[in-house]
């Protein structure tokens, strides 16, 4: 910013007086802003235009919001007048008189360093530096100053001195830049070094304006951990300031404004460049906190370099002397007894990186979050990648499983001293963020020392990931994972999540997985579990169980023994810590059975003892155990005879594998009720379309083909419009968009009537395993059954389903030994003695359609080759 000369209207002032002040800011080469001392805010200022002189015009960048204005660069050797002055005035006193001052309020005149006109004459030094040019337009011949301005000019020339040197000054115009591309990607290559800067402007007490050097790059900065009162900007762009807004920015200015420093660029969250400040005399954040100008702020307080528990410490100074923002403090902790402040407590579990669950010595369980930190998360695009994907924080967060590792092994089952620093209030819900309840934030120390999180997160190495498959569930890969488990005897493993006493979820470290693992021989309390048709109620002392499980082993390390899996793809083993079985301590502890499954474990013995001692003791789950008498063991011998029961059922679907499903024709008229009054009932109220987001296992109600609404099952989410489902009540999948499912009304679910499609298999058939074969007789019991009443017989139990004979309704006739006379299906031999009589009667007639010739026997009894080419084996 130039001084322009003085129009020929304005007129000298009429009495010239000495006056003083601070130079509180460099424009240009010419021109000053002094300000008067302090008293009760900040001071005056005003600004001073040299006389006489003209210095090159600093460098203007373009208007924002008029597309038709450019930057303007420095004119030759304007920065370094400016800059001549300002390592010279900057913070200093001096002494000026007012020669004349224009209508529009400019004021021009001589400045003297000092405090009177003896000092240095800050014209003639920059006439003589060759910085500045005399303005000889109007020059007074009685004018002593003007001549001697012109003399020392006139030696500044001769000496080619700055502006008169040869080049023209091509090379003193900065290449000034006031936009960075990528300002993350700037500030990581500069790895949090100290880089040189002036401070060019004070936007408030804790954003500034900084020329980068030597690359002049013009570059906003927020400090780090702190945010001092802003002056708030209005529609009509008035500027109202915040409560100490204006003296938290005279605090910073007349400490940093035009001041040489170094800034410390740490991070840049959504394109806000933090920094820290580091001056010779201090450092301005740990200043404007404890001043009372600002306050800490933990979003950012995370990346300042220069210790955050300084920062803690000069907030909590402000805040006991009350003085400015803090002023009507009231301590959080105020209200809290001492007991409630300061507390011994016994880590029970981390949640995530950021909190820990205690246990008090009262045995309440309390959340206890770190003061002053966050969790790794998620920032920028990385939030929008994989949104199908199941997301699992602790693996899929960047660093979050390693904070977490290094306070669980620090902390697990240990006692630590919690002092409590804040309580957070609870907020509800905004459009991005979710509710939170209220939390207790504290300094947990153990040993004296107080628990940090590690460097890792901060770190420019690669980040690492953590491919952890959850195959809880997940049957076909945990029967493919079982092996290797059975084979490995005991393995490590960690205790993520305990869901009763004897059901936890494990993390295998070595093979990199979750699994659902079920404690061996003992029957412990069922908790309450969400059911797809209610609540199932706790069993007495299943609380206790669960907590006992998680006392002693909640995030511990441990060695399990897997020995089998359940269908839901569960392992089922014993599980050691420090040489403890849980399920042998859970039965000491009278807090579960022994199971018949224990007879055959190394573990029989023991597990019994214990159970004998605490059912004489009557401990917890003995306690209302009373002695059976012993009653005499009657011998019943093996039924001779197959007895039949057959009872009427109605078919309403057969499957490719000749599985088919029943309806039970005695409880036909309730199912028809209920469908009705169900849909008269969403007839009156239809689901809102879309609103309903399927799970597998949820029981919801599904628009088949014919438009009307039916009870189902999920059994599979592909995508939105792909759900695969099972019709409860008629045996029947389909595959059908999410917008055709809707919630089950709870007057219709399973309890109020189960789902009547049960599931059968033909007796004493083996289906064929060639796929023409199989179609044939598929297509022939179609047209014998489906849809129509028969009489059914439970003949013996499957894998999967009970087998049973079928009859039809009119005739009585075996529809099973229909398909084996026909020569459509094979006999499976059954050993049972009562059966021996159906069996045989089934080998006779496959032994007829043999002879005969029939359909698969076309070409004989192709078992004696074991013909692969034909699709069967013997």
């Amino acid at each position: 910013m130039a001084s322009v000369s003085a129009p020929s209207q304005a007129a000298p002032s009429p009495a010239a007086s000495l006056q003083r002040g601070i130079v509180k800011m460099v424009l240009s080469g010419c021109a000053i802003i002094v300000r008067g001392q302090p008293r009760g805010g900040p001071p005056p200022e005003r600004q001073i235009n040299l006389s006489n002189i003209r210095a090159g015009a600093m460098a203007r960048r373009a208007a924002q919001g008029q597309p038709d204005s450019k930057d303007t660069p420095d004119e030759p050797w304007a920065f370094q007048a400016r800059e001549f002055l300002r390592k010279k005035l900057i913070g200093k006193e001096v002494c000026f008189t007012v020669e004349i001052k224009t209508a529009l309020g400019r004021e021009y005149g001589m400045v003297y360093l000092g405090r009177d006109t003896t000092g240095e004459n800050l014209a003639d030094t920059l006439v003589t530096e060759g910085l500045a040019t005399v303005r000889r337009e109007g020059i007074r011949g009685n004018n002593p100053d003007q001549a001697r301005l012109c003399d020392v000019e006139d030696q500044a020339k001769a000496s080619k001195k700055g502006l008169w040197s040869e080049g023209g000054g091509a090379h003193t115009i900065r290449d000034l830049k006031y936009t960075i591309e990528n300002p993350r990607n700037f500030v990581d290559s500069l790895h949090q070094k100290p880089i040189n800067a002036i401070i060019e402007h004070v936007r408030d007490g804790s954003v500034v304006r900084a020329l980068l050097l030597p690359d002049h790059y013009l570059v906003t900065v927020m400090l780090s951990g702190v945010k001092c009162p802003t002056f708030k900007r209005e529609a009509d762009g008035t500027e109202y300031p915040e409560q100490f807004a204006a003296e938290a920015k005279f605090f910073t200015e007349s400490r940093l404004l035009q001041r040489d420093v170094q800034i410390i660029l740490e991070s840049c969250p959504n394109q806000i460049i933090l920094g820290t400040i580091l001056h010779p005399n201090g450092n301005i954040t740990e200043l404007l906190l404890k001043e009372g100008f600002a306050r800490c702020v933990d979003w950012s307080m995370a990346v300042y370099t220069q210790g955050a528990e300084k920062l803690r410490a000069a907030e909590r100074s402000a805040k006991e002397r009350k003085i400015r923002i803090w002023k009507d403090y009231v301590a959080p902790t105020a209200n809290l007894d001492l007991k409630d402040r300061q507390f011994v407590a016994k880590v029970m579990q981390v949640v995530n990186a950021d909190a820990v669950v205690g246990k008090l010595n009262s045995g309440e369980l309390k959340t206890i979050h770190l003061s002053s930190i966050r969790p790794p998360r998620i920032e920028g695009e990385e939030k929008n990648k994989d949104k199908d994907k199941r997301f699992r924080p602790l693996y899929d967060i960047p660093y979050m499983f390693e904070a977490r590792e290094f306070l669980r092994k620090k902390l697990i089952g240990k006692k630590v001293n919690v002092t409590v620093d804040y309580i957070r209030a609870a907020t509800g819900p905004g459009e991005s963020t979710p509710a939170f309840s209220e939390r207790t934030c504290a300094t947990v120390t153990i040993g004296g020392m107080a628990i940090k999180n590690g460097k890792g997160l901060h770190s420019k190495k690669e980040v690492p990931i953590h491919r952890v498959a959850d195959i809880s569930g997940e049957t076909q890969k945990a029967k493919q994972f079982l092996p290797f488990l059975q084979r490995a005897g005991r393995s490590e493993a960690v205790v993520e999540y305990v869901f009763s006493g004897s059901r936890l979820k494990l993390y295998m470290p070595k093979e990199t997985c979750l699994i659902t693992f079920l404690l061996a021989g003992i029957e412990c309390p069922r908790s309450s579990r969400n059911l797809p048709g209610g609540t199932q109620v706790a069993e007495p002392f299943s609380d206790e169980a669960m907590m006992f499980t998680k006392e002693l082993v909640l995030q511990r390390e441990v060695e399990v023994e897997v020995e089998s899996m359940d269908k839901a793809g569960n392992f089922i083993g014993w599980l050691h810590i420090e040489g403890v079985n849980l399920s042998v301590a859970l039965v000491e502890s009278a807090l579960s059975k022994v199971h018949f499954t224990a007879e055959r474990s190394a573990y029989y013995k023991t597990l019994v003892s214990a159970e004998d001692a605490c059912r004489l003791r009557k401990e917890k789950i003995w306690a209302n155990y009373e002695e059976k008498p012993v009653e005499e063991v009657v011998h019943v011998k093996e039924a001779k005879e197959r007895v039949a029961n057959y009872k009427p059922v109605y078919v309403t679907e057969i499957c490719d594998t000749l599985h088919f499903y029943t309806q039970d024709v005695e409880t036909g008229a309730q199912l028809e009720n209920l469908m009705e009054t169900m849909r008269a009932e969403i007839a009156a109220q239809p689901p809102v379309e879309g609103a309903y987001a399927p799970r597998r296992g949820d029981i919801c109600i599904a628009t088949f083909a014919d438009g009307e609404w039916y009870r189902a099952r999920v059994e599979k989410v592909e995508s939105p419009a792909r759900v695969h489902v099972f019709y409860i009540d008629y045996g029947n999948r389909e595959v059908v968009p999410s917008t055709r499912l809707a919630a089950m009304p709870p007057a219709f679910g399973i309890r109020t009537l189960p789902a009547q499609a049960t599931e059968h298999a033909f007796a004493y058939i083996q289906v064929p395993q060639d796929e023409d074969a199989r179609a044939d007789v598929v297509d022939c019991i179609v047209r014998d059954i489906q849809n129509s009443q028969c009489l059914m017989n439970v003949e013996y139990s499957g894998a999967t389903c009970p087998h049973v004979t079928i009859q039809f309704g009119d005739t009585k006739d075996d529809a099973g030994l229909g398909l084996v006379k026909e020569g459509l299906v094979m006999v499976e031999v059954r050993k049972e003695k009562h059966l021996q009589k159906m069996v045989t009667e089934y080998l006779n007639s496959q032994e007829s359609a043999k002879s005969a010739r029939l359909n698969i026997w076309r070409y004989g009894d192709f078992r004696a080759d074991d013909a692969d080419e034909f699709g069967y084996r013997r």
